[in-house]
């Protein structure tokens, strides 16, 4: 959970997938700006990899790159804005949104925070490590996480049960990377036996915290208020666990 806080069961959820379609096609436009081709552009690679993962379609997909190319003629103008702050018993938290419009976020984030604090930047990043983030399945009985991550150059990994990973099945794992290797690392993860299923640059927490579960219940509806936001791309928390 320290990494990058997840509702939980949220995957099952009807409009779950929706929104995910709709986070993605913000990535991938982002990305796109720096051109449509997902062979000379690493970023766009890793968000399209995550989509077809995801099932999106491909319709979605390739306007989503247009547009973000500017393909398409209507200008893209997501701007990348990260809140820092802490949830309720001074639990450290990093909110990265998409918006175009900031002017309209901000407010909303202020509100969002009033049951925690809004900090001012650099308030909690301090705390956390900006890392590569990938999450990968076993391809193989023999697969390990602990080898595929020293052969792959990650720096740690976390072993995930069936309702941290994205794809839903156990057995899965979390590697970490310098942010300058996250593409490396996943080029090299499926010789070791793993499939990626999603990469992303984020925050790990360098000091998670561990609460009893009256305080963790109250800190979880303030994560899961904040996630409901439609700019809110991210979510990161230092809890234990």
């Amino acid at each position: 959970m320290g990494a990058q806080w997840k509702a939980k069961h949220k995957d099952i959820a009807a409009n779950a997938k929706g929104r995910m379609f709709t986070k993605l096609s913000k990535e991938i436009m982002l990305a796109a700006r720096n051109g449509a081709d997902p062979d000379m552009n690493a970023r766009l690679r890793m968000v399209v990899e995550q989509a077809k993962k995801a099932s999106m379609p491909r319709e979605t997909l390739e306007r989503a790159i247009k547009k973000g190319a500017g393909l398409l003629g209507d200008a893209v103008n997501f701007e990348r804005v990260t809140y820092e702050g802490f949830a309720p018993h001074r639990v450290a938290v990093i909110v990265e949104c998409l918006t175009d419009n900031v002017n309209r976020t901000a407010p909303e984030m202020r509100v969002l925070f009033r049951k925690g604090q809004l900090g001012v930047s650099g308030s909690v990043s301090w705390d956390f490590d900006h890392v590569g983030i990938i999450e990968a399945s076993p391809t193989r009985p023999d697969a390990d996480a602990e080898l595929a991550a020293i052969e792959a150059g990650a720096q740690d990994f976390e072993l995930l049960e069936a309702d941290e990973a994205e794809s839903g099945e156990g057995g899965g794992a979390q590697f970490y990377t310098d942010a300058a290797d996250l593409d490396l690392v996943c080029r090299a993860l499926p010789a070791q036996g793993f499939n990626v299923n999603s990469a992303k640059l984020g925050y790990r927490p360098k000091n998670p915290v561990t609460l009893g579960a009256a305080e963790l219940e109250e800190v979880e509806a303030f994560l899961a208020a904040i996630d409901a936001n439609d700019d809110v791309q991210e979510v990161y928390v230092a809890l234990a666990g």
